[in-house]
Order: C-alpha cells, then sequence, then structure tokens
C-alpha cells in the first residue's frame, strides 16, 4: 500500500498504558469491545490488564505506528505465579472497586455473572492445566483497522524472541475466536485442548467454542 505507515514492534513502555488498555478493552468480546458484556470500563480494563502492565511489563511487547500504539501483545513468563498475585492482589481490588462503584448491581453485569456462574456450574471451567509443561502464556490484541496487516505475527515473533532469551521452554493461550484459532495454527501452535462456554449464549444466542494451543521453544 503507497504510504503506509511504518509498523514498529517494541518493549512495552509505562506511557503505553492507556493505549494498551484501550486496545484490549476494545477487543475483549471475541474482538470487540467488552461494553458488549459488561458495562464498567476502567473495571474491566483493570481486569483485563492491570497484571501485565503494573506487574510484569517487561513481557510486553507494542505495535507502534508513528508514535501511535496499535496493537499490544502483554504476557507473562510464568502463568502459575501471575494467577498467584491477580487472586491475592488484583482480585481483592477489583472486588472492593466493584462494590464502591456499585457495577456488581447493574442489570448488564449481574446478567453476565450470573451466566458465569452458571457456566462453572456446567463444569465448563474444568481443563487440564497446561502451567507446568507450557508455563508462560500471553494475549494478542489490534486496533480494528490494523488488522490483517501481519501485525499479530510480528508481536508473536517478538514475543518468542524474548522467551527464548529468557529460557523459557513452552506457552500456551486459549482463544474463543474461530479466526485467532486459525492465527495460532499459522504460528506453528498446536490444540490441546477444545471445549465451549455458554455465558455469551444471552448475547449471541450461542455457545462459542473454547480452544487451548500450546507451543514448545
Amino acid at each position: 500500500m503507497p504510504n503506509a505507515p511504518v509498523i514498529a514492534i517494541r518493549k512495552f513502555k509505562s506511557t503505553d498504558r492507556q493505549d494498551v488498555r484501550r486496545i484490549i478493552y476494545d477487543a475483549a468480546f471475541m474482538g470487540e469491545p467488552a461494553s458488549v458484556f459488561f458495562d464498567g470500563r476502567e473495571l474491566m480494563c483493570d481486569a483485563l490488564s492491570s497484571y501485565f502492565t503494573d506487574y510484569e511489563p517487561q513481557s510486553c511487547f507494542v505495535a507502534d505506528s508513528a508514535g501511535e500504539v496499535v496493537g499490544c501483545l502483554v504476557g507473562t513468563k510464568d502463568k502459575f505465579a501471575a494467577e498467584k498475585v491477580i487472586n491475592l492482589k488484583i482480585g481483592p481490588s477489583l472486588l472492593w472497586d466493584a462494590l464502591l462503584s456499585a457495577a456488581l448491581f447493574k442489570k448488564k453485569n449481574i446478567s453476565f455473572l450470573f451466566n458465569v456462574f452458571i457456566s462453572m456450574l456446567k463444569g465448563e471451567f474444568r481443563m487440564p492445566d497446561f502451567t507446568q509443561e507450557y508455563p508462560a502464556t500471553l494475549h494478542i490484541n489490534i486496533d480494528k483497522q490494523y488488522r490483517g496487516q501481519g501485525i499479530g505475527a510480528r508481536l508473536m515473533d517478538a514475543y518468542i524472541d524474548y522467551l527464548k532469551q529468557e529460557n523459557v521452554k513452552a506457552l500456551h493461550l486459549a482463544t474463543m475466536s474461530e479466526e485467532g484459532s486459525q492465527f495460532f495454527l499459522k504460528q506453528g501452535f498446536t490444540l490441546l485442548f477444545s471445549g465451549k462456554r455458554s455465558y455469551f449464549r444471552h448475547i449471541i444466542g450461542k455457545d462459542v467454542p473454547l480452544y487451548v494451543y500450546g507451543k514448545k521453544l
């Protein structure tokens, strides 16, 4: 494309925090904004991104177009350790903020949380633990107008190079997107597990697939 902006892949900087939060929020619902299923932007941004930007920023990368962040990959070298921080530090803070903001009493949020609870009762969250064999994980998101330009593959290459330098031997990730599924297969990932989630059925009228992929480095 003539005069197309040059996209640079670089490490995350603290000044990128708001852009990363925005990008992750805007793609949280299978490529669409989290507002589709949850009412409370800052709360959802904290839930989706604060561990990565605030506790392990060294494992995050961004796609930069002339100073504008248009994509991001946030990751952790050790998902098990990250979940400890999320459960012990971030989770309680999120609950307190949700109570203070009355987010737990909003109609859309009650519906979503109720459906998540039902999904858990159905056993849809039961799955093998891959953290021992595939310790690292990631989330990758691109602004809608920049998708399909190879940015995701470049972010993935940068992250994998970083993990190899850190002597991390494997990574895994989950996606509910068929498009994302095809992307990770093209990146050399192997399907480790598949299932379904029903907690968006009240929005889209059907269950969504869940795919877990892994890759040895």
